[in-house]
């Protein structure tokens, strides 16, 4: 999921409008006079908020008046028509988050490390990145305004953390009273109003799980298909959380749940011919299980949460190996990969900033290197590398880095930060190295920890490349 640039937005004072950030050259903008850091506060008499307003007035209008603020202060009106569709040609600054006011027992955010990146403690609760993103939201704390707001602007999908549906269970959960913690309100007026809905399930040992995970799952299946599917993931505790509410999921606990889900999975393909609940891939990892097969995915509802990343891996680079002698096959494989691993929820109204690719390394036709990846994925990277290395004669590595920042239980490549790569450089081998572009934040080079991906390169004894799925696989091939 996107992660937006931001500082906790209780130390922000919000004023009204949405601030251009850019203006293309040539553009409609360009000829209002429109500049960067104007602001936009009306459009047609109507308050605007951000930029999803923006979207939602200007949408089908050809006669269009802004009233914009200019950085001096001065308040101008702006009345003109555009052509049906015309672009504005116009970038906005990014949507501060609204901040979440629950205190769920297990956030993540109770998890980080003290000297952690400011953005890590912003716990966003928003309906606009839930559907811009795909960031999942309780709607606990949402108000009547926001409500209107999905369904006026059809903010569809929404992406709710139900977590449970008995009442006394969730309000535990999320560290609230029932009254709050009920949105059986809510979610009845989205449904009646026709918004689709992906629900999360956070699996905590010994609360939400055995029957209540049962009712959960199958409530939220009695409104198939306006709720579309359910992601079930494990509970990932750091080593920084201490709340003794909270126990740490272990291979036999997965082996159970697995075995749990598996025949609601089996009832609901017969009755709603979907799989409707999905388990997130570190629950068959932990349990020492193979991941489903592709049909099982369906057309992967739930990749973003971590749920059939695995699986398409797998089919890609399968592709990747059979189709190396043949480019129509190579490409296919690259192609599968960026389908399904490439802001896989973005809304194609959501702006993810572009970051300049890093030099690729030069190709030949053997390898020599070290990929770099979570203790968790390494072994099946592993596996599928070998493969590469027998059919091509390359000596690539696969090294998996110990999360010792965050500790505890974490063990995804996603999390992995630039003290973790460096306390292992010592075991890299070959020409060079390459990382998950995915441990680098999406709008500038910088880790987890704060240190900066030059800081990172220039204490690496070989070049560094931070690669994506599809980049990897394209770089293979």
């Amino acid at each position: 999921m996107y992660e937006f640039a931001v500082t906790p937005a209780v130390t922000q004072l919000r004023r009204p409008g949405v601030i251009i950030t850019e203006v293309t050259p040539g553009g409609l903008a360009e000829e209002l006079e429109l500049r960067p850091d104007d602001r936009i506060i009306k459009v047609n008499g109507r308050t605007v908020r951000d930029y999803l307003d923006f979207r939602f007035q200007t949408a089908g209008e050809t006669e269009l008046t802004f009233r914009v603020k200019k950085p001096d202060g001065e308040t101008v009106d702006i009345e003109f028509d555009r052509e049906e569709g015309e672009d504005f040609g116009l970038n906005f600054e990014q949507i501060v988050p609204r901040q979440c006011a629950n205190e769920c027992i297990f956030c993540f955010c109770k998890g980080n490390p003290t000297d952690a990146r400011p953005s890590l403690f912003v716990r966003d609760e928003d309906i606009r990145l839930s559907f811009l993103y795909g960031n999942y939201t309780t709607l606990s704390s949402i108000t009547d305004d926001e409500m209107k707001r999905i369904v006026e602007q059809r903010l569809s999908p929404q992406y709710v953390s139900v977590h449970a549906t008995d009442l006394k269970t969730r309000a535990y959960l999320l560290g609230v009273s029932e009254v709050r913690a009920d949105i059986s309100g809510k979610l009845k007026t989205l449904l009646d109003n026709d918004i689709e809905l992906h629900a999360q399930v956070v699996l905590c040992p010994g609360i939400n799980d055995g029957v209540q995970l049962e009712k959960t799952l199958r409530d939220l299946a009695g409104h198939y298909p306006k709720v579309v599917s359910t992601a079930v993931v494990p509970v990932a505790l750091t080593r920084y959380n201490t709340d003794e509410r909270l126990t740490r999921v272990t291979p036999e606990f997965c082996q159970r749940t697995i075995k749990q889900v598996e025949k609601l999975q089996k009832e609901f393909r017969k009755t709603l011919g979907v799989t409707f609940a999905f388990l997130g891939d570190e629950i068959y990892l932990k349990a020492g299980m193979d991941v489903p097969s592709r049909r099982h995915y369906g057309n992967y509802p739930q990749i973003e949460d971590g749920v059939g990343m695995v699986r398409t891996f797998l089919n890609g680079f399968e592709k990747l190996l059979a189709g190396r002698k043949t480019e129509s096959k190579r490409v296919e494989a690259v192609q599968l990969a960026r389908q399904f691993f490439k802001n896989v929820r973005t809304h194609p109204d959501a702006r993810v900033p572009e970051l300049k690719q890093a030099a690729s390394p030069a190709k030949r036709s053997r390898l020599r290197g070290t990929i770099m990846t979570g203790e968790m994925f390494a072994p099946i990277l592993g596996e599928q590398i070998g493969k590469y290395n027998r059919a091509t004669g390359s000596k690539l590595k696969v090294l998996a880095v110990p999360n010792t920042y965050f500790g505890g239980d974490v063990a995804v490549a996603g999390l992995l930060t630039g003290q973790d790569y460096l306390r292992v450089k010592d075991e890299i081998d070959g020409d060079f190295v390459v990382i998950p572009k995915h441990t680098i934040k999406s709008d500038e080079p910088i880790l987890l920890d704060g240190m900066t991906f030059e800081e990172l390169r220039s204490q690496m004894p070989v070049p560094i490349y931070d690669l994506d799925t599809p980049g990897l696989m394209e770089f293979l091939g």
